[in-house]
């Protein structure tokens, strides 16, 4: 019993002490295994010394704390847990910044815009590098060395060596630089009395009333010059937009030019081609003219010779008379054209004939003999 009461004693001890530890670590704020959040991510070109544990601040202002650093991408990559409530906006960047020379580093986050999204969790944050204090020191010591040099020229015989002619040219120059600040000390006398144009302007406020108003006045010229300008640039703008349409008009004014130049060729093939058909037509009837002239041919010798014309008119008389009579169904002609009787007749006897023919063909050449001996006695 003494010894389980021992081993019972020994373990609240040990539990007393876990928990004494954990209220410490949590009261020292220097664990946060407890504590609600979320966990960013930022990518860097470096650490700059930056620990697990180190803090991660947002306006100055600790919201959390670095949980992991490790590599990504060719990136350091920087994962931050940061307390629920924190609030940091889509265009937010972090920044590895130190404490002092001997201070820690931290990571540092602007509070971006107030109207943009949060980042989501496990989001990655945008970065800014910030200049390694290593090369920061280093550009330092080149620039205190770069001093010390310069304050080494300066020793001795050679800062006598430059204020030696600046004092002797003071010392020559004393009467000179005496009266340029006299004539200073005038000028600047007179301007504070308001005299002259530059005193009247800094103590007459009606003068300077009107120069205000002459600089308003001449601000407003030249916004109607700006204007002026702008109209001038609309109207070239314009031009430029006609000039354009001229353009595209007489190319096309080239090309209708271009099938009009076609039609009047055509017209000109067409028209030479009449010419030389009517050419040959007038030498034609020059030819039929002097043949008639000549007597050649029927009708030229129907013109030319009088008895050939006075039997061609007397036959054409003839050739009236003969129709007249058919016309009037004289003579056996005029009476088989006007009769119809006639014509019946003829018809029916060519019927007849027709059908003779036929029976003669189915009969022999004796029996047709015999017939026609028959018809003849």
């Amino acid at each position: 019993m003494k010894n389980t009461s021992l081993e019972t004693k020994l373990g609240m001890f040990v539990a007393l002490v876990v928990v004494a530890a954990v209220v410490l670590l949590e009261m020292a704020g220097g664990t946060d295994f407890f504590k609600k959040g979320y966990r960013l991510h930022g990518l860097f070109n470096t650490a700059q010394e930056l620990k697990v544990g180190d803090s991660v601040k947002m306006a100055g202002v600790p919201i959390g704390k670095v949980e992991k650093i490790g590599f990504e991408a060719g990136k350091v990559k920087v994962t931050m847990k940061v307390t629920e409530g924190a609030d940091v906006k889509t265009d937010a960047k972090a920044t590895i910044r130190f404490a002092g020379l001997m201070g820690q580093n931290f990571v540092s986050i602007n509070l971006g815009t107030p109207t943009v999204p949060n980042l989501a969790p496990d989001s990655v944050i945008q970065t800014v590098e910030q200049p390694d204090l290593s090369a920061m020191m280093q550009k330092l010591d080149n620039a205190a060395a770069g001093i010390e040099n310069l304050t080494k020229s300066f020793s001795g015989d050679s800062i006598q060596n430059v204020l030696g002619p600046m004092t002797d040219f003071l010392k020559n120059n004393n009467p000179k630089l005496t009266a340029l600040f006299g004539n200073l000390q005038t000028i600047s006398d007179r301007i504070a009395k308001g005299e002259g144009s530059i005193g009247k302007l800094l103590s007459d406020e009606s003068l300077y009333n009107e120069t205000v108003g002459t600089m308003k006045a001449l601000n407003k010229t030249a916004t109607d010059a700006q204007g002026l300008l702008a109209d001038a640039k609309g109207a070239v703008g314009d031009l430029k937009g006609t000039f354009t349409d001229a353009r595209g008009f007489i190319a096309e004014a080239k090309g209708s030019l271009g099938d009009v130049k076609l039609a009047l060729g055509d017209a000109r093939k067409t028209l030479n081609t009449a010419t030389d058909t009517m050419t040959t037509a007038k030498q034609t009837l020059t030819d039929v003219r002097a043949d008639l002239q000549a007597g050649k041919g029927s009708l030229g010798k129907l013109l030319k010779d009088e008895a050939l014309y006075n039997e061609t008119t007397l036959a054409m008389t003839n050739l009236r008379e003969i129709m007249q009579k058919i016309n009037r169904g004289q003579g056996s002609v005029g009476k088989f054209v006007n009769d119809e009787s006639l014509f019946k007749n003829a018809k029916m006897t060519l019927q007849k004939l027709d059908k003779a023919t036929e029976g003669l063909e189915d009969q022999g050449p004796l029996s047709v003999l015999g017939i026609a001996v028959n018809s003849l006695f």
